[in-house]
């Protein structure tokens, strides 16, 4: 492998750990918002994103729970997803990449990137019917609005999967073959 190509990939696993890093931030301080809308509403004007959600839950406990519980699975599934990315790329032989933790690897992150975009989806169809209800939920589009984007991408790598698991099945039919 060239000199040029290592370090791209080296690079690649740097951003890989910095995603993953701001992701897992990202979840650890909206689990803490979580608990102070129902502990203490009036200090989640000071807390990350202020996402203040304290007259949902006024108005209705299970609309305030079930948004929430989309928001935080969707931001642990993110995290997650790239916690297997991270996976991959320290794992992952270049030299013969062809095998089957890797095959099984791009799989379960195209499953885990289609979920992200499937409950984005329903989330945001959740969301679009409570309003119908007269309950304020603009300010959560933020939390799912990727959700088509995650469920193309994960379209694209269920395909690079398919075809490492292809090449797989090549390269041990080539190893028993020599």
């Amino acid at each position: 492998m060239s000199h040029t190509n290592n370090l791209v990939f080296k690079g690649l696993k740097i951003v890989s750990w910095i995603i993953f890093v701001g992701l897992c931030i990202e979840a650890g301080g909206l689990l803490v918002n979580f608990f102070f809308n129902i502990f203490n509403p009036d200090f989640v004007q000071n807390l990350y994103q202020k996402l203040d959600l304290s007259d949902l839950y006024e108005s209705s406990q299970w609309a305030f729970y079930s948004m929430y519980s989309f928001i935080l699975f969707i931001a642990i599934l993110k995290a997650y997803l790239f916690y297997l990315v991270i996976v991959l790329v320290t794992k992952i032989d270049l030299v013969k990449p062809f095998n089957s933790f890797v095959s099984k690897q791009i799989a379960q992150i195209s499953y885990y990137t289609f979920s992200i975009g499937l409950l984005s989806f329903i989330a945001r169809q959740s969301a679009k019917n409570l309003q119908h209800y007269g309950y304020q939920t603009d300010m959560l589009n933020e939390f799912w609005t990727d959700g088509q984007a995650f469920i193309l991408m994960a379209a694209v790598i269920y395909i690079i999967a398919t075809i490492f698991s292809k090449g797989v099945a090549l390269q041990t039919e080539n190893d028993l073959t020599v």
